[in-house]
């Protein structure tokens, strides 16, 4: 058996298909994000600005952040030491999981070492621990979403994405009396589309749901202490379990989870992914709760967030590139072909000295490839200029679409979200 060519001939399958990933070498300079220094495989180094970065806030170079890190670990050491079973707790972990239950006004919350994580194990326990659950998803949820709900072996109904009469139809088949759970997300973060929260709630009162929202694309961004869609819309009590990442609006690392006592309690005590897992250490811990802390009581990185965001969706269409409408701060611009996606990231980073990767199947469906440009409050209005220079060359030089049909775009979303696949990554 030649072991090594069955390997070798799936990675080749992937660069046929255009969908082979290539991590740039990347070293963000603190004090000058979204700069970054870039090196090629020659170890040539050059300076370039970053325009897909999930660190949305840019926390991950606050001093407040780099702080708290750099005195814990200078005090507590760099790990934690094991798992937080054979361990115990470090005390910046108890104080961070404190932080997260207040961030979302519930009585407990317990931190993962990754969103993916959080969502897999909390999904999978909570599903197992209810008698014949039934477990309704969105169509365009995460691939840890998809993963925690096939991993819980319960059964489950796709409805299609945001499709409040598709979901009263599955609720209804089900009856009210048989237990279920609704798991979706706030902001969808391929598309930048937001769940019609509210009325989810009101159909999960109604027959009588469980409802688990993933609010990893907007926690830090929404709501007046950074509490995510829920917050911003005052539908935090009426949403049963929140998950949430430290990696994104908080700019640090890992995931949690925030619910009543009992359910968080449950899933500590029933979930492998957090019983065998080492903790984060106690720095990571103290950068995460300093962020959380920080953006409860500032709003100027949310308000400087927003009108950048707005401003770069403005300017580029106005430039006639096709920008998906989106009413969050993600910015689609679609390319709707991978080798061309592929090309247009390619010749932006060679030419331009502009990074921004290429977003191909499967992480979103066939025919809507595109560039996901996520401005942060550190991206001038200089920098917007200079982006839309440079994509209105690439455009021109790759003789790209500029009239994408977004209808067409939506025939091809209503046709994702098999659970075979990882349909939509974080």
């Amino acid at each position: 058996m030649d072991y090594r060519g069955i390997f070798e001939d799936a990675i080749d399958a992937l660069r046929v298909e255009k969908r082979y990933r290539v991590f740039a070498d990347l070293e963000r300079k603190a004090g000058d994000f979204p700069r970054a220094v870039f090196r090629d495989s020659s170890d040539n180094a050059r300076e370039i600005t970053i325009w897909c970065s999930n660190d949305y806030l840019g926390m991950g170079q606050h001093p407040v952040v780099i702080e708290a890190m750099q005195q814990t670990a200078g005090r507590l050491g760099a790990g934690a030491g094991g798992t937080r079973n054979i361990s115990g707790t470090n005390r910046p972990l108890v104080e961070l999981e404190r932080s997260l239950a207040d961030l979302h006004r519930k009585e407990a919350a317990l931190v993962f070492t990754s969103g993916f994580v959080s969502n897999e194990a909390t999904i999978s326990t909570v599903a197992r621990l209810i008698p014949d659950c039934l477990i309704l998803s969105d169509q365009l949820n995460h691939a840890s979403m998809i993963a925690g709900v096939r991993q819980s072996g319960m059964e489950k109904k796709i409805f299609r994405h945001n499709d409040l009469k598709h979901l009263r139809e599955l609720l209804s088949a089900a009856g009210k009396q048989r237990p279920k759970m609704i798991v979706f997300e706030s902001v969808y973060s391929m598309d930048g589309d937001v769940a019609p929260v509210a009325a989810i709630a009101d159909l999960a009162e109604e027959f009588n749901a469980l409802t688990y929202i993933d609010e990893v694309h907007a926690v830090g961004m929404y709501g007046p202490r950074g509490g995510g869609i829920c917050e911003r819309d005052g539908l935090m009590d009426r949403i049963d379990i929140i998950e949430g990442t430290l990696a994104k609006g908080f700019g640090t690392m890992g995931g949690y989870i925030t619910a009543n006592a009992a359910i968080v309690d449950a899933v500590r005590s029933y979930a492998p992914e957090f019983i065998f897992t080492t903790a984060l250490p106690p720095a990571l811990c103290a950068a995460a709760r300093a962020s959380i802390e920080h953006l409860k009581g500032s709003i100027s990185e949310r308000q400087a967030h927003q009108r950048q965001a707005a401003r770069t969706k403005r300017v580029l269409a106005e430039a006639g590139l096709p920008v998906m409408p989106t009413e969050t701060h993600i910015v689609p611009l679609i390319v709707g072909d991978a080798r061309l996606c592929k090309a247009a990231s390619d010749m932006l980073m060679d030419r331009h000295n502009i990074y921004i990767q290429p977003i191909n199947y499967p992480t979103v469906p066939k025919g809507t490839e595109r560039l996901r440009i996520t401005p942060t409050p550190y991206h001038t209005d200089d920098m917007v200029a200079e982006l839309c220079d440079a994509l209105i060359s690439v455009w021109q030089v790759l003789d790209l679409p500029r009239d994408f049909d977004m209808s067409r775009l939506l025939e091809n979303k209503l046709i994702a979200g098999d659970l075979t696949l990882p349909t939509v990554g974080g």
